[in-house]
């Protein structure tokens, strides 16, 4: 139970200091002509788009999670996020919930699906702020792994949430209507898997 009050404590912290940049931006630039749960993706996908937005979330997260166990497996050895799950079992289900769904997938698509590729999108056209956005994903994702793995495991965590940030974008602007609903889904799902498997032990 502590586990579960300490992350969604945790959730809303992080929630709002992911949201603050992307907030003062709106206030200051578009606060007028948008709402700003709208501009940042925080909207609905049409009725009309969903059942192909679906099949993307779908298809997206099960490529995701067949390379992600090979990621897993790489750094097994090494304390990560979900290492707090570690061997709880079923009883952590509900923090790993919480975790992934609003602890680390929700802000990190707000600031970087959200809020960086839409800005960068605008000022540079969506090639650009999607790599520039995906760069940026992958190296906040690898660089604290630099000491504890080693360059070689450091740089395909990198090169992994990289790819990750890449897709992530590409589905929420082209095949969602620029909702970041998807990615957030997406993301979410891969956390889940992340944290079961830490808590069943299986790696």
């Amino acid at each position: 139970m502590n586990l579960l009050i300490q992350k969604i404590a945790s959730s809303i912290l992080q929630i709002l200091l992911f949201a603050l940049i992307p907030f003062i931006w709106w206030c200051i630039t578009a606060r007028r002509k948008i709402n700003f749960f709208k501009w940042i993706g925080l909207k609905q996908i049409s009725s009309s788009k969903e059942n192909k937005a679906a099949l993307w979330i779908v298809g997206t997260s099960v490529i995701f999670l067949s390379v992600s166990i090979f990621m897993l497996y790489t750094i097994r050895n090494i304390k990560t996020a979900t290492s707090e799950f570690s061997g709880l079992g079923i009883k952590a289900l509900p923090a790993i919930l919480v975790y992934a769904i609003f602890n680390t997938s929700l802000p990190e698509e707000i600031l970087f699906r959200g809020f960086l590729l839409k800005r960068l999108s605008n000022q540079f056209g969506f090639p650009t702020g999607n790599i520039v956005q995906s760069i940026l994903f992958g190296l906040l994702h690898g660089y604290m792994f630099f000491t504890l793995t080693g360059v070689l495991k450091a740089s395909l965590i990198i090169v992994f949430t990289g790819a990750i940030a890449w897709c992530i974008g590409y589905v929420n602007e082209k095949k969602a209507q620029g909702s970041i609903l998807a990615g957030w889904c997406i993301h979410a799902v891969a956390n889940i898997f992340s944290g079961l498997c830490s808590a069943f032990l299986l790696f």
